[in-house]
């Protein structure tokens, strides 16, 4: 089992900046994705950034140029700097886990985000 624990949601003005924080914990592989999804009042989840072990990353066309995602290996953490915030950003942010081997995904309890205009 793995456990996600997520830090760093919070109310902010447009254009302000906040930084998400997710540690894992628990039989946490290193060959996997961590990343952000979001869901706002009335709509599905969706993807925002991932992040495989080496590095390679993914985001949602909405948030790129304005949100980084990075991940430390040795600390089982993935964070997300959002930069230019928007009133439609405002979702609860879930950070994702997943070994690449197996069909294992984990999920954690959200972070809520709110943008005021």
């Amino acid at each position: 089992q793995v456990q996600l624990v997520e830090s760093g949601g919070g109310l902010v003005q447009a254009g302000g900046s906040l930084t998400l924080s997710c540690a894992a914990s628990g039989r946490v592989f290193s060959i996997s994705a961590m990343g952000w999804y979001r869901q706002a009042p009335g709509k599905q989840r969706e993807l925002v950034a991932t992040i495989i072990n080496g590095g390679s990353t993914n985001y949602a066309d909405s948030v790129k140029g304005r949100f980084t995602i990075s991940r430390d290996n040795t600390k089982n953490t993935v964070a997300l700097q959002m930069n230019s915030l928007k009133p439609e950003d405002t979702a609860v942010y879930y950070c994702n886990y997943r070994p690449l081997v197996g069909d294992m995904n984990y999920w954690g309890k959200g972070t809520l985000v709110t943008v005021s205009s």
